[in-house]
């Protein structure tokens, strides 16, 4: 064997060797909850504690907001506004995003909606509208299976029934491979801005400046970044898994609370049409198309989601109301 080949083979291994730790020290990295953004809380539960913020009327109808995969409470700062008068808007960062604890483990979405459901518990909150974007979606529904009293609305933006609508790229996919998903982390760390920015377009519109869409340019540079390789993977696991064990449709169908589903007609993510045709086999499922959004309209269009959000927070407690088992009269002695 040539002396070359033998460096080559050494440097090659050496290689190997240090992806190997480094997949091993990054996979075990695990971070504690932070208040991350002003007037936030933090709130501990079962599960690990959830960065919370509560704004709004506090005697007002409670609209409860969850955020999509790497993403935080930030992606509603443009909605939020929108809908504080006369309602309660609490935000939360789901475990392993944002200012919430990023645990070793835990990431199942039965899990994260648990977690949610501990923090409302104690919050006081009830007979919620539930709104969930992406990721968040896939929790949102959890938590209306879960906890049907809590959560009684349902509202969906850009998140498919199951990943069959899903368009995803072989880099994306290899984020999450063995030993390459975790250099490829380590490499996240230390990318420029715009690089780890650029890795977003497709969660926007053609031609949507990512940068403009929040007070802060950086904000989902900040968000990837804050995350651990085991949040990042397993997190997008989970929210596989649970909708192939049974698709969020049928879900959405057997718990039998009022739906609104909201998608934009420019999504990346999914195919928007296919999308919310599946989504209209759910009984009196209320659906709309936003034009020019893409997989955020809550970021892209907020003033188009709004009013979709707070009219459909009234119709859907009618909803609830009527089909409520009607009691019958008490005969008089």
């Amino acid at each position: 064997m040539s002396r070359w080949l033998k460096i080559t083979l050494g440097v090659l291994a050496g290689l190997i060797v240090l992806l190997l730790i480094n997949a091993v020290v990054v996979s075990s990295t695990t971070e504690d909850a932070e208040v991350r953004d002003e007037g936030a809380e933090l709130i501990a539960t079962s599960y690990g504690t959830l960065q919370v913020l509560d704004e709004g009327d506090p005697a007002g109808s409670p609209i409860v907001l969850l955020h999509c995969y790497t993403c935080s409470m930030n992606w509603w700062e443009g909605l939020a506004p929108l809908l504080e008068e006369g309602h309660r808007v609490i935000r939360v960062d789901l475990l392993g995003h944002g200012g919430s604890a990023k645990p070793g483990a835990g990431y199942s979405i039965t899990d994260q909606a648990s977690a949610v459901a501990e923090a409302l518990a104690k919050l006081g909150v009830l007979n919620a509208t539930v709104v969930g974007h992406s990721l968040g979606g896939t929790v949102a529904t959890a938590l209306v299976e879960q906890s049907p009293q809590l959560a009684s609305r349902l509202v969906i933006i850009d998140q498919a029934p199951d990943d069959s609508f899903e368009h995803t790229s072989l880099g994306e996919r290899a984020g999450h491979w063995p030993v390459i998903g975790p250099a490829l982390d380590r490499l996240t760390a230390i990318s420029p801005d715009s690089l780890v920015r650029s890795q977003y377009e497709q969660v926007f519109a053609p031609g949507f400046s990512v940068s403009a869409g929040f007070e802060n340019p950086d904000q989902v540079v900040d968000d990837l970044r804050t995350m651990t390789y085991t949040s990042f993977n397993e997190s997008s696991e989970a929210e596989s898994d649970y909708s192939d064990e049974r698709p969020l449709d049928d879900r959405a169908a057997e718990a039998q609370v009022p739906l609104l589903v909201i998608f934009g007609t420019e999504d990346q993510v999914y195919d928007a049409d296919e999308a919310i045709a599946r989504w209209r086999t759910v009984p009196d499922a209320e659906t709309h198309l936003i034009e020019g959004a893409g997989h955020s309209p809550n970021v892209e269009k907020p003033e188009e989601v709004a009013p979709l959000i707070l009219a459909f927070t009234v119709l859907g407690a009618k909803i609830r109301q009527d089909r409520a088992p009607k009691k019958e009269p008490t005969a008089r002695p």
